[in-house]
């Protein structure tokens, strides 16, 4: 019987481990003999051994790989038969005989075009070190950006922050699909090779989970609607913005001057206000800028040479080159066009399972009080995201600029109450304490302070109105050389502190204060008479605040405020309207909170927001006048209000019962309900809760901290709280003296010493005198009974 090579190939990969018996019994002694010389004389161990100690020759690894490698692939059976009985090796038999008994090796080499191959970082750890990169060595320019492009772990981190952003719900990394990881991984590859476009209108690498549109079936009308009108930027546009912002942001945050708050982490329109009080305090002349026109209209030769003072990737400058320059597609509005007339009833709209719900009445409300300053958030061709961090980083020269002029203009002076030292530490004098002294002069100290939120600046001088003329001319000519801006003395006006400067909707004054003061006149006399003093007052301004109402069509007049009905909240519950009120009044307390005025203002929005639900319920429940509301709904329209009575059981009855909801009453109704004033005070040297944590971390990390920490402790030793207190106790009752804290760390342990023997001697000396006395007092009272 001859049996073929298919034939024991097929039953070897069914029955690898088959045994000499079986095989006589299956197919005789062919297969047996064939058996014997694939199986060689060497057993797996030793053949093992052998390849771990490489004995084998490299003519037989050769032959080995040439073998093994034929046998994948197209080997006929009677070839591969000859060429074993001709090489008859121990090591190729072994080799065969594991291929053909369907020996499968688990170790594979890893796939680069396979996405979770690719996955071997956390991207927030990824981040965390460029953060932490950038801030150890801040003015080191960069020059390899593009390997953290190639990072997959900052894509799928951009893409779950997009997608969050996208359907209002966070996306973890092992609920990705592997769909879209692959999709993901494509557009990496794109943006790698020069292949990605911006604006892409058909064409996708990455859609969003919310397009269900089929693109290849699509119409020509309305292909040619896609291409031709205003589309919002595509989701595979925002995943890369994303990743250059996650790049490019720690390195500017760690280079961006301090006197910049806006469109930066960490910092708000309240640190501004907080760092107005406490530095601008000693201030007579203000400059206020608008240089808001920059972020208006961009200038790509301006942006890509500010940008490229630090950065040096030319594959990160050409991807913002091409965004910049690539023209953005919007449809004109024809004011000729005939509006279209509104439904008598319109359908309320249901959402999808995956899109965002919209922003909530209280919300999209306090929206609209944004200041001036704030409103304008800049927006050029598809950069996105990637915007105000370059105009912050356009801006950053003009804040160093500013912070040069402040180091030349300070000149100081002995005979001030401020600012009197050579170096201009702040710490040395409180410039939120008032001033018993003229605030203006030849005698006084010269400065200078700026602050800058995104493109408006506000400049305080203290000192001659000449120099902030010459200031402002300086300031000019700057932004004409180097932003091509034409600015003139009109946009750049110089107020003096009585008229009050309106910045962030608040107006900045100085308030007169007269304190008490008391002092020791010679001969110990203590005088108590009154002083004068000046303090800078932060004052919410009402103004504004009518203005911002106006626009939400809350109220109307200006003099004798009248409030309106808010009908947009029509078709809501009694207990929905005032919880949405609610909202809005704690948003608006926490945002005057550090408004001099802060409970006036808050009572004067708790008003308007009363009188406007008041009028909205008069017109909902047909009573007429806000009069009947407040009599039946209470001042705080707590209490439920009917359009007929008798038709429902009592609201308590249905509370109960679980039939209706307890209405929350109206907040801030009187002004002492309002929160005081926030008057803690802001630190010299202020940063971000990030800044200071890296900051620490850096320090920490540095092998020089802590090999200063250990020569501190040998040569002065370690002292406890305790032992620091004590200390200045004792010296303070020994010598009648404060001893100072310094001297006795630097004392370090021989003051501990002789604090302790100073100790040991002072009880035996009091030990000594107490004996002395009670025998004085001994023998007075012996002479006394005789």
């Amino acid at each position: 019987m001859r049996v073929s090579h298919g034939d024991f190939i097929a039953f070897i990969r069914i029955k690898p481990n088959l045994t000499t018996t079986t095989l006589e019994n299956i197919g005789g002694e062919p297969l047996l003999k064939l058996k014997r010389q694939w199986r060689g004389e060497m057993s797996e161990k030793k053949m093992e051994r052998r390849r771990e100690k490489g004995d084998e020759s490299v003519e037989e690894r050769e032959r080995y790989r040439v073998l093994a490698g034929s046998i994948n692939q197209t080997l006929k059976p009677s070839i591969l038969c000859n060429n074993f009985v001709e090489h008859n090796h121990r090591s190729i038999g072994f080799s065969l005989f594991r291929a053909f008994s369907g020996f499968h090796d688990n170790r594979r080499k890893p796939d680069p075009d396979d996405p979770l191959s690719l996955m071997k970082e956390d991207g927030v750890a990824v981040c965390s070190h460029m953060w932490i990169e950038n801030f150890r060595e801040p003015e080191k320019s960069v020059s390899n950006l593009t390997s953290y492009l190639r990072k997959f772990e900052l894509w799928v981190l951009a893409y779950q922050k997009v997608y969050a952003d996208e359907t209002g719900s966070y996306l973890p990394r092992h609920s990705i699909q592997r769909s879209a990881l692959e999709d993901l991984l494509a557009l990496r590859n794109a943006v790698l090779d020069d292949r990605f476009k911006w604006g892409a209108r058909l064409n996708f690498y990455i859609k969003s989970p919310r397009d269900k549109t089929e693109y290849d079936s699509l119409s020509k009308r309305k292909i040619k609607t896609i291409l031709t009108t205003t589309q919002p930027a595509p989701y595979q546009d925002r995943i890369v913005q994303e990743v250059l912002f996650m790049t490019l942001e720690p390195i500017y945050e760690s280079r961006f001057s301090q006197k910049s708050y806006a469109f930066r982490p960490g910092r708000t329109a309240h640190t501004v206000l907080r760092v107005i009080r406490r530095s601008f305090a000693g201030y007579l002349w203000y400059i206020k800028g608008d240089l808001s026109t920059i972020l208006d209209g961009v200038k790509v030769g301006l942006v890509i040479s500010a940008l490229m003072r630090d950065v040096r990737d030319k594959k990160v400058v050409d991807l913002i080159r091409s965004a910049l320059v690539m023209p953005v597609i919007a449809t004109k509005i024809d004011d000729g066009d005939k509006k279209k007339k509104k439904r008598k009833y319109q359908k309320k709209k249901v959402l999808a399972d995956d899109e965002p719900k919209p922003d909530p009445y209280w919300l999209d409300s306090f929206f609209g009080f944004a200041p001036e300053e704030a409103e304008k958030v800049p927006s050029w061709g598809h950069c996105g995201i990637l915007s105000p961090l370059l105009a912050n980083i356009i801006l950053d020269e003009l804040d160093h600029w500013m912070e040069g002029k402040i180091k030349e203009f300070y000149h100081p002076s002995k005979s001030d109450v401020i600012w009197n030292t050579p170096e201009g530490e702040a710490e040395q004098g409180n410039t939120s304490w008032p001033e018993f002294v003229p605030t203006s002069g030849p005698d006084k100290t010269r400065k200078m302070d700026f602050i800058r939120y995104g493109g408006h600046i506000l400049i305080g001088i203290r000192g001659p109105r000449a120099d902030a003329a010459i200031l402002r001319k300086q300031l000019i000519e700057f932004c004409d050389q180097k932003y091509l801006l034409k600015l003139d003395n009109d946009s750049l006006p110089i107020e003096h502190i009585t008229k009050g400067i309106m910045f962030l909707d608040h107006v900045l004054c100085r308030r007169v204060v007269y304190p008490t003061l008391r002092y020791t006149a010679t001969g110990g006399k203590i005088i108590s008479e009154k002083g004068v003093g000046t303090l800078l007052s932060v004052t919410a301004s009402l103004k504004q605040c009518i203005k911002q109402f106006r626009k939400l069509n809350l109220l109307k007049g200006d003099r004798e405020p009248d409030p309106q009905p808010c009908f947009r909240m029509f078709h809501a519950t009694q207990a929905h309207t005032n919880a949405q009120m609610n909202k809005l009044l704690c948003t608006m307390v926490e945002w005057y909170r550090y408004a001099d005025n802060r409970k006036k203002i808050v009572n004067f929005c708790s008003y308007i927001i009363r009188g406007s639900l008041a009028k909205l319920y008069a017109a909902k429940y047909k009573l007429r006048s806000r009069a009947k509301v407040y009599k039946i709904s209470d001042r705080t329209l707590s209490r439920p209000l009917k359009e007929k009575k008798g038709l429902s059981p009592e609201y308590q009855n249905m509370l109960r019962m679980g039939l209706a909801e307890s209405i929350e009453g109206l907040k801030y109704t009187r002004m002492s309900l309002v929160p005081e004033t926030d008057y803690t005070p802001f630190p010299n040297s202020w940063r971000p809760e990030h800044e200071k944590a890296l900051l620490e971390f850096l320090s920490l990390d540095d092998p020089k901290t802590l090999e200063d920490q250990r020569n501190c402790i040998k040569e002065q030793g370690l002292i406890s709280p305790q032992d620091n207190i004590s200390m200045l106790v004792w010296n303070y009752k020994r010598n009648a003296v404060v001893s100072d804290q310094l001297s006795l760390l630097n004392g370090g342990s021989k003051n501990i010493e002789s604090y302790d023997q100073s100790q040991l001697e002072s009880s035996n000396d009091d030990h000594v005198e107490k004996s002395e006395d009670e025998e004085e007092n001994v023998e007075r009272i012996d002479m006394a009974h005789m």
